[in-house]
């Protein structure tokens, strides 16, 4: 009987130990939950980490440790570090944290410690790229029929040379200090085809289209001879504007000089001129006889005692005064 009572009670305990080790094994697992995604952001621009914190938690960078954190009730406390100071907030609709005006040094691995459900640690390995610089063609050899693609080199930039959609050549270098090229060379059947260069990183990418430098008889295309006669164009226009800015101010001036002569002209026909000649004396003439100075000489000369002193009276006018030779005109 003791003997079956010792082999209950080693059951019992076995069991209650298994279930102990289920448990602490269960409840680990719920306390950490650990991933890692790979992002990726734009310098200048915001990136939004996703996965949202509802309740409480944190958020670290690097060896910086915890950069922001979340408590019930409370918006996101930053505090930590001066480079993330009015860049990293939490959305409170989306509940994600947000930092903007991306720069290259924000790359890194953040960790997302979220404990609304037990505790859930994220981590996003950020990286930032610039976008891509657009490719420059140079060297539209028409002799050779040949143009060469380049681009500045930065990082995962890669230069692609296209004909329609198949890719002809490409090429990317790991040393970001050598600026990417690639040589294209069209050869007689393929004149006619499109070609493009394609820059591209895994945040952007710039197109341009490789005019023909060729024609399809491999001699030298109108490309350069387009560009001659559009110039050539372009000034003969800005000669002929010039031309008749130039003739319509002579026009003007000479047509504003006519017209002064003509109002001098019909000025000058306005004028009438009269000849004054004596008549006999009317209402308006009248004889002085009270002159002093005719007095003293009457009795001196005889002809002056049978002179009778008649004045006339005019209108003055304006136009009469011009017309004299005689008038002052200072």
């Amino acid at each position: 009987m003791n003997h079956l009572f010792k082999w209950r009670r080693l059951d019992r305990m076995t069991f209650m130990l298994v279930y102990f080790v289920i448990n602490v094994l269960c409840a680990s697992q719920q306390t950490v939950q650990s991933e890692t995604q790979q992002v990726k952001g734009i310098v200048g621009q915001s990136f939004s980490f996703p996965e949202r914190v509802i309740k409480s938690g944190n958020l670290l960078f690097g060896d910086l440790g915890s950069i922001a954190n979340v408590y019930p009730g409370k918006e996101g406390n930053i505090t930590l570090e001066k480079r993330f100071k009015n860049r990293l907030h939490l959305n409170n609709v989306t509940r994600y944290f947000t930092l903007s005006d991306l720069q290259i040094d924000d790359a890194g691995v953040y960790t997302l410690e979220n404990t609304d459900e037990g505790k859930i640690n994220t981590k996003f390995v950020l990286t930032v790229y610039n976008v891509v610089s657009k490719p420059q063609l140079r060297d539209c050899d028409s002799s050779s029929c040949s143009v060469v693609c380049s681009v500045d080199n930065e990082k995962e930039v890669t230069l692609t040379l296209y004909r329609g959609e198949e890719i002809l050549n490409q090429t990317s270098i790991p040393d970001l200090t050598t600026d990417l090229s690639l040589h294209l060379e069209v050869e007689g059947k393929d004149y006619n085809s499109t070609y493009s260069c394609v820059a591209a990183n895994p945040v952007s990418n710039e197109t341009v289209h490789v005019p023909k430098c060729c024609s399809e008889d491999g001699h030298p295309n109108d490309v350069d001879s387009d560009g001659m006669t559009r110039g050539m164009l372009i000034a003969v226009i800005c000669v002929l504007v010039a031309s008749g800015l130039v003739g319509l101010a002579i026009s003007l001036k000479k047509r504003r000089n006519g017209h002064s002569q003509d109002s001098s002209e019909r000025v000058q026909a306005d004028i009438e001129y009269a000849t004054i000649t004596p008549k006999k004396r009317t209402d308006n003439q009248e004889e002085r006889t009270d002159l002093p100075e005719l007095e003293s000489h009457r009795t001196d000369i005889p002809e002056l005692e049978l002179c009778t002193l008649t004045s006339v009276y005019d209108t003055l006018m304006l136009h009469r005064m011009a017309g004299s030779g005689d008038v002052d005109t200072a």
